[in-house]
């Protein structure tokens, strides 16, 4: 019976771990790597090297940076009075793309999820409202994912942060562009019409 050497069955056991990556794919990497340059291969694993070694979170906002405090937080052109709460680093990256946002965020790490044992307790959000004491804030953009995780930190969020009388505002959700109504769940719908706007 055929068996991989070792290194290679590691290496395709290893890729099969991460999201996405099924070990079908996991064996094309692998044998990508084995037949490209040895530079190339060696850049990989020195990326994936310096990557656990370089990057940490921002001791203000908590996006992955490899700079303390990270670049968007140092930025003097950035708006200090606003914040964008999102759950993940992934988040203000996919907000950073449209070239819109100027404010600062703020990275929660996740959501609230009772079923997968997520409580606030394990999110930043006591970190968020320690910002908050100490920076002088006029509105929070709650920018959490539109499901059910996502929707319950939100509304928590939003209880917390009322009192203290700042502004509190949460992205619209809706149709996306080229989307067809007669395909869009109700759910959708509803927060497109309560997202309307004047034209």
């Amino acid at each position: 019976m055929f068996t991989l050497a070792k290194p290679l069955a590691r290496l395709i056991a290893e890729l099969s771990r991460l999201p996405g990556i099924g070990p079908k794919t996991a064996s094309r990497l692998t044998f990508y790597l084995l037949r490209a340059p040895k530079e190339q291969a060696t850049a990989l694993a020195q990326a994936i090297g310096e990557l656990r070694q370089n990057i940490r979170e921002c001791e203000i906002c908590f996006n992955l940076s490899d700079e303390n405090p990270c670049a968007i937080c140092s930025d003097p052109q950035r708006d200090k009075s606003v914040i964008c709460v999102v759950e993940e680093p992934l988040d203000v990256l996919a907000i950073e793309r449209t070239g819109e946002y100027r404010g600062r965020y703020h990275v929660l790490h996740g959501a609230i999820s009772p079923v997968d044992g997520i409580g606030p307790e394990d999110l930043k959000i006591s970190e968020l409202l320690r910002r908050l004491d100490k920076e002088k804030i006029e509105e929070i953009i709650l920018a959490t994912n539109p499901n059910l995780e996502g929707e319950s930190t939100a509304m928590y969020l939003h209880r917390l942060l009322i009192p203290r009388g700042i502004r509190v505002t949460r992205i619209a959700h809706g149709l996306p562009v080229g989307g067809d109504l007669e395909y869009a769940d109700q759910v959708t719908l509803i927060r497109a019409l309560e997202g309307r706007r004047e034209m």
